[in-house]
C-alpha cells in the first residue's frame, strides 16, 4: 500500500425506513441487476479504494467450486489472504479486555473508511463506520465498526448488531452477508467489529428446515454446522431479535463457550413461502485459542455457514465434503449437549 496515496473522505450515508429492502432479489435473477443505494455506495467506494491501493493485495475473480454432496459447501481459493493478512492477535480469554498496545481500529487511515452509516429517528442504533477489510475474502468485504474511540473489546452489543443487521436490510443483493467472530471463535482483532461481504452463491443455511425450541428461537440441524436460528421478517423486528441474540451470547460466554454469528437473507423458520427475511444463526463452540483446525481450515463464521475460503490450490482441488464437515464439526458441541443448551437458551429467552 503506497504511503503517499491521497486520502479520500468517507461518505455520510444517512438512511431511513424508505431505504430498507423488504424483499431482496432471489437467486433466479442476476444478483447485481438491481442494487440498492447502499450497495452502490459500498461497492463503488470499495472499488475506488482497491484502485487507489489501500488493500494489501489486488483481489480479482477467485476460483470457486461447490463440493459434491448434500451440504453444497462453497469452496473458494484465496491464496493471498493467507499470505498477506495481518497475523491474528493472541487471544487467551473469552473476557479479554481491549489492549491499546495491540493493533486496533483507531489506527485505520482515513481513506480506509468508506461510509458513516447513520439511521434517522430517535430509536436508530448508534452510527457505524464501514471500513475496508484490507485482506478481503470477497468483493465488498468490509468491517462494520462502532465508534473506534470507544475501545470496546470483541463482545457483541445490541446496538452494534442492530446497526449491522440494518445494513443487511439496506442491501438488495441476495448474497450480502453479515457476521461476527467472538473471542475464542477465531476473532483476529480484539476491538468490536462485524464483517459484511458479498458472496454471489446461495448457501444451504438460507432455506434449511428449522425445529422450534421456543417462540423466536429454533435450531438448524441439517446444515454444515448445527446452529440456533433467530429470524426477522423485517427491520421492525430487529430490536427484539438483537436483544435475544445478545442475551443468548452472554449466556454462552458465562458458560465458558465461544460463539459466532452469521446473518443472511433466507426463508422464515416455519417455511411455507412466508418470504425472505433475515436469518440470524448463532453457533456455540468450544473456545479455540490455537492454530488452524484439521484439513487446513480455520473454522470461523464463514466455514460454519458453508463457505470455505481456502489458502492453497492443492487443498482447494482435493478437499471433500466429508473432510470439511469433519474439520468444522469438531469445533462444535456434541448433539446431546447442543440440544440441552437449546433448552437452556429457550428458558433464558422466555424470561
Amino acid at each position: 500500500m503506497a504511503a503517499d496515496v491521497e486520502e479520500p473522505e468517507p461518505e455520510e450515508f444517512v438512511y431511513g425506513e424508505e431505504d430498507f429492502v423488504q424483499q431482496a432479489a432471489g437467486w433466479d435473477a442476476e444478483p447485481d441487476s438491481a442494487l440498492s443505494r447502499f450497495d452502490r455506495a459500498l461497492l463503488d467506494s470499495w472499488t475506488d479504494r482497491m484502485e487507489r491501493g489501500f488493500f494489501r493485495y489486488r483481489l480479482g475473480p477467485l476460483p470457486t467450486r461447490v463440493l459434491p454432496g448434500p451440504m453444497r459447501l462453497v469452496a473458494q481459493l484465496n491464496v493471498q489472504r493467507s499470505t498477506e493478512r495481518r497475523p491474528p492477535q493472541l487471544v487467551h480469554s473469552l473476557r479479554q479486555p481491549f489492549d491499546p498496545g495491540a493493533f486496533n481500529f483507531t489506527r485505520l487511515r482515513a481513506g480506509e473508511v468508506l461510509l458513516r452509516l447513520r439511521g434517522t429517528g430517535s430509536a436508530a442504533p448508534d452510527p457505524l463506520l464501514v471500513a475496508i477489510n484490507a485482506s478481503p475474502l470477497e468483493r465488498g468485504h468490509v468491517l462494520l465498526l462502532p465508534e473506534p474511540a470507544r475501545r470496546l473489546p470483541q463482545a457483541l452489543t445490541e446496538s452494534a448488531l442492530r446497526g449491522a443487521l440494518e445494513a443487511a436490510f439496506l442491501s438488495a443483493h441476495p448474497g450480502f452477508r453479515v457476521g461476527f467472530n467472538g473471542l475464542g471463535g477465531r476473532a483476529s482483532v480484539n476491538h468490536l467489529h462485524l464483517h459484511g461481504f458479498y458472496l454471489p452463491r446461495p448457501l444451504l443455511v438460507e432455506a434449511a428446515p428449522a425445529q422450534p425450541l421456543c417462540r423466536g428461537l429454533s435450531i438448524l440441524r441439517a446444515v454444515p454446522a448445527p446452529a440456533f436460528l433467530l429470524y426477522a421478517a423485517g427491520p421492525a423486528a430487529l430490536p427484539a431479535l438483537c436483544r435475544d441474540v445478545c442475551r443468548a451470547a452472554e449466556h454462552l460466554a458465562a458458560a465458558g463457550l465461544a460463539y459466532n454469528v452469521f446473518a443472511t437473507r433466507g426463508e422464515a423458520p416455519e417455511g411455507g413461502g412466508a418470504g425472505r427475511g433475515l436469518r440470524v444463526l448463532l453457533w456455540a463452540r468450544r473456545p479455540s485459542f490455537g492454530g488452524a483446525a484439521g484439513a487446513g481450515l480455520e473454522v470461523a463464521l464463514c466455514e460454519l455457514a458453508g463457505y470455505l475460503p481456502l489458502p492453497a490450490a492443492p487443498l482447494f482441488h482435493r478437499i471433500t465434503e466429508r473432510e470439511a464437515l469433519s474439520a468444522i464439526r469438531e469445533q462444535l458441541l456434541p448433539e446431546p449437549e447442543l440440544l440441552r443448551l437449546g433448552g437452556d437458551l429457550a428458558r433464558v429467552l422466555r424470561r
